[in-house]
């Protein structure tokens, strides 16, 4: 499938995002096993599942593009990106949402050109929840049985800000940042859902200073990106993707700045 044809690649990054969160939801309703990976973040026969789902897929409709993949890469699988387009794909973001059955976990696909994510799909299973991002100005939400509809990220309001973190990682330094704003409220949220609640403009700014990797955050900045927001590193420059180690630095995402 030629990338020029993006609306019919969204269509099927959401398929394939659906199926791959049906099989994470009979597992979610099953009494599953949690084992700890190398770097002792947990993981289920959840995550496997669906990145079983979605890898092939990938390779089916886009054969030419590399495919990153969270669990193939901690398998020691990774794949020649150094032409600079390829996939990067979360297929269980949350997986402490996913175990502690929370509902915030998601299944994330991500296009990723020249360094920049220009199109996903976010997924949220267990609400039915769709977020889809083809292009600037193109960020969409489905819910349940709902219409698709547009989302676009707001300018904050002279009263102050929404500050949206990690329910499962907050830490001192997060606090410390935020305490140097207006800030009128803050929620807490897992897994992507952090980038989509700014995208919606539901909230304004989520900063980051723990540990992510690229493919936790792709999907959820393609749709922040498409809805009008930013994602930048503390010193200001844009979040950009296939770094060595696929490791990110410390980020702040905003909503749309005037």
């Amino acid at each position: 499938m030629a990338l020029d044809s993006r609306d019919e690649l969204i269509r099927e990054l959401r398929d394939v995002a659906l199926k791959a969160g049906a099989a994470i939801m009979e597992i979610y309703a099953s009494d599953f096993d949690v084992r700890s990976k190398d770097d002792r973040s947990p993981v289920t026969d959840a995550d496997e599942r669906a990145e079983n789902i979605i890898v092939p897929r990938l390779a089916e409709i886009t054969p030419d593009i590399p495919v990153v993949a969270e669990e193939s890469v901690s398998a020691g699988n990774i794949p020649d990106i150094t032409g600079g387009t390829f996939w990067l794909v979360d297929p269980l973001d949350g997986t402490r949402e996913f175990i502690s059955r929370n509902g915030e976990f998601t299944v994330n696909i991500s296009l990723i050109e020249g360094g920049q994510p220009t199109m996903g799909v976010v997924y949220v299973p267990a609400r039915h929840r769709m977020y889809t991002a083809s292009g600037p100005g193109a960020a969409v939400i489905e819910e349940g049985n709902e219409d698709a509809r547009s989302i676009a990220a707001r300018l904050p309001a002279d009263d102050g800000l929404v500050a949206v973190a990690s329910r499962s990682h907050r830490d001192a330094q997060t606090d410390e940042f935020l305490e140097t704003l207006n800030i009128k409220d803050f929620t807490a949220a897992g897994s992507s859902l952090k980038f989509c609640l700014v995208a919606a403009g539901d909230a304004d700014i989520y900063p980051r200073f723990g540990r992510t990797m690229e493919w936790d955050t792709a999907a959820g900045h393609a749709v922040l990106a498409a809805a009008g927001g930013t994602v930048r590193t503390t010193d200001g420059d844009e979040l950009r993707y296939g770094k060595d180690g696929f490791e990110n630095p410390h980020f702040i995402a905003r909503g749309r700045e005037a």
